[in-house]
């Protein structure tokens, strides 16, 4: 097992595959893009699979592939199968924005993918592309429709804007009246490649939570699963339910059992962390699978005790973009 120095087992890996997204959302990256990665710069899917393989031989358990947006990376259903044959990973999960989704769903179940985050900010079109400055809403909700279809584990993740959709909470919860998902609301933070336009914390997750109560004054508290990162809700009648992730806030940090792994190898133990490790450069000078353990079982054990002591250590002044860190 992994385990660290406040004594939590680390068995979840976010690994990006890609730095590339066909959004241009505005709290996630600046309006042209970023300074994209070279294919060099990026770790191949070879050595995405052999890290991810001495990561579940040392206890990982469930890797959520995000980007970026994943599926424009080339090949990506070929790599996916190759990684859902590891011995010993119990589950692969899947972020992503929806728009190359809908077709590639069957496949997705077949290789035992079963659970899908799915980005949804808002439900108005107009403000769709607002936020994401592209105008795909449809394509977005054919995903959601398809997933749904197949029966998928569909979680819908939608971040609170200040000035930008904060009129989309309720339509959004609204959702689960009738469709079996969970909508899951996220504090706003400040990844977007510089701070600009980050417009601070007017939402937090207290705000959100009385927000929703207000229209639905019968919200319940539901059991959180171990490590969870959102607070959880029903409504009575409801087939779906709500989440609220204090993203900013960081309330969850102490149960923390994940690390990242971004496109360009860098391993990262916090998302408000610099990296610590890069894997590929290690994998590239040589380094067999002992020195690769021993350098990575060193990394998790100085994961820091929660995200503000991570972003102290990192002490950048400027968080990246959150397309370059593994949405």
């Amino acid at each position: 097992m992994l385990i660290d120095s406040h004594g939590r087992k680390i068995n979840y890996l976010r690994l990006a595959v890609t730095d590339r997204c066909n959004l241009r959302c505005f709290y996630c990256m600046p309006e042209q893009g970023n300074d994209w990665l070279s294919r060099k710069e990026l770790m191949s899917y070879a050595e995405m699979l052999r890290i991810s393989s001495l990561l579940v031989k040392m206890g990982i358990e469930k890797i959520r592939i995000t980007g970026g947006e994943p599926f424009v990376r080339k090949d990506i259903m070929q790599f996916l199968a190759s990684l859902s044959a590891l011995p010993g990973l119990q589950q692969i999960s899947l972020t992503t924005n929806g728009i190359l989704t809908a077709p590639l769903v069957p496949d997705l179940k077949k290789l035992g993918i079963s659970s899908i985050n799915l980005s949804v900010d808002t439900l108005d079109q107009n403000r769709f592309f607002a936020i994401t400055r592209r105008d795909e809403l449809p394509r977005v909700l054919d995903t959601l429709d398809t997933l749904l279809r197949y029966d998928m584990d569909v979680k819908i993740n939608a971040v609170v804007m200040e000035g930008k959709n904060t009129q989309d909470i309720l339509p959004l919860v609204e959702l689960t009246r009738d469709l079996p998902v969970s909508v899951r609301f996220i504090e706003e933070m400040p990844f977007n490649g510089g701070g600009n336009d980050f417009s601070g914390l007017a939402w937090d997750h207290f705000k959100i939570l009385e927000t929703i109560k207000e229209k639905y004054p019968n919200l319940q508290k539901l059991p959180d699963p171990a490590n969870a990162t959102a607070y959880n809700y029903g409504i009575a009648g409801h087939k779906g339910t709500v989440g609220i992730i204090a993203a900013y806030t960081r309330s969850f940090c102490g149960t923390c059992n994940r690390i990242r792994l971004t496109p360009q190898g860098s391993v990262h133990t916090c998302l408000y962390g610099g990296g610590v490790l890069n894997v590929k450069d290690l994998m590239r000078s040589g380094y067999g699978e002992p020195e690769l353990e021993a350098a990575l079982t060193d990394a998790i054990l100085k994961k820091e005790k929660d995200g503000w002591g991570a972003e102290k250590v990192a002490a950048t002044g400027q968080h990246a973009s959150m397309a370059t860190i593994g949405g």
